[in-house]
Order: structure tokens, then sequence, then C-alpha cells
């Protein structure tokens, strides 16, 4: 029993061995690039057309900004212009698309950051330079301008669109 077991794993190791080795396939790299270039733009223009139809869902007159920054003020306040390199509190609620609440002032306190410095989503720096203290805004935030491929390994999931509902309460 034990010969033809390793009759049997000789064979095996000597068919193995003569088996073709195959080459591995070359990309072409400036192809490659354009692929993926060309798979981005689809994304892109597929996430825009879901951020519009969110807009057009709900009715808001936002404003589109060079970015894909959408945002409208809905409430008025009377402060100083928000901008870089000031520190911002805010009160925040952060939703999916889908209406999930992701994070919320009310549970973790208003929240400060150093405008066009600190780690938040880009996007949060431009909305907030579009406002002035007191000041209610949604701003909506495509995902290459909040957590991008990756999500936030918590509640935001990889290439998610985010909405936020600010009031700028303060900025110095």
């Amino acid at each position: 029993m034990l010969n033809k077991l390793l009759i049997v794993l000789l064979v095996l190791a000597i068919h193995s061995c003569q088996e073709e080795v195959k080459q591995p396939v070359k990309i072409n790299e400036n192809d490659f690039k354009e692929s993926m270039i060309e798979l981005n733009k689809a994304k892109v223009k597929m996430e825009n057309e879901q951020i519009d139809s969110f807009v057009k869902r709900y009715n808001w007159p936002v404003i589109k900004t060079g970015t894909g920054l959408r945002y409208y003020v809905y409430e008025n306040g009377e402060g100083e212009m928000a901008k870089a390199n000031m520190t911002a509190k805010i009160d925040y609620c952060v939703t999916l698309l889908n209406g999930d609440t992701a994070y919320t002032s009310k549970e973790a306190g208003p929240q400060e950051f150093l405008i066009n410095m600190d780690n938040v989503e880009s996007g949060l720096h431009e909305g907030i330079q579009h406002l002035r203290v007191g000041d209610r805004a949604k701003l909506i935030l495509p995902s290459y301008l909040a957590h991008g491929l990756l999500g936030d390994s918590k509640k935001i999931p990889p290439k998610t669109s985010i909405v936020y509902d600010v009031k700028l309460l303060s900025i110095r």
C-alpha cells in the first residue's frame, strides 16, 4: 500500500514539473492608466447623478462648487465669515444619502477644527468657508471630498457621499 502511494506521489510530482510555465501577461502601462481614468470618471459621474437625484428629491436650492461640493444655507447668521486658518466650532449631523445617521454632535459634542489644516473631510474645510457664524447649512460631500475609497472603517462605508447638516457656532 505504501509503495502504491509513493508511486502515485512520484507520478504527480513528475507531471507537475512538466507543466508549461505560463508567462505573466504584460499590460501596457498607458492603457492601464487610461482605463483607470475612464473608470474613475464613470464612477464620479454616477455619484454625481445620485447626489443630483437626492437634491432633487428634497428640492434643495444648492450651489455646486468646482470641486463637486454642494451646499445651501437655510438659516442665515449675522456673524463673521469663516476663512482658512481660523478655528471653527460647529454643531453637526452627518448622514448618508439613504438617511442613516452616522455621527452627530448631540452624541459627541460640538467639533472644533482649524480650517484647511486639521484632519477633517476636505469637503468640510471647503464648505465651512461659505458660512458666517450663526449660519445653518447642508453640505453634500461626494465620497472623494469625504472619506474616499475606504470610508472611515466605522460608520461610513467605502465610496460613500455624505451630508453634513451644520451650524457654525463660532470662529476665532
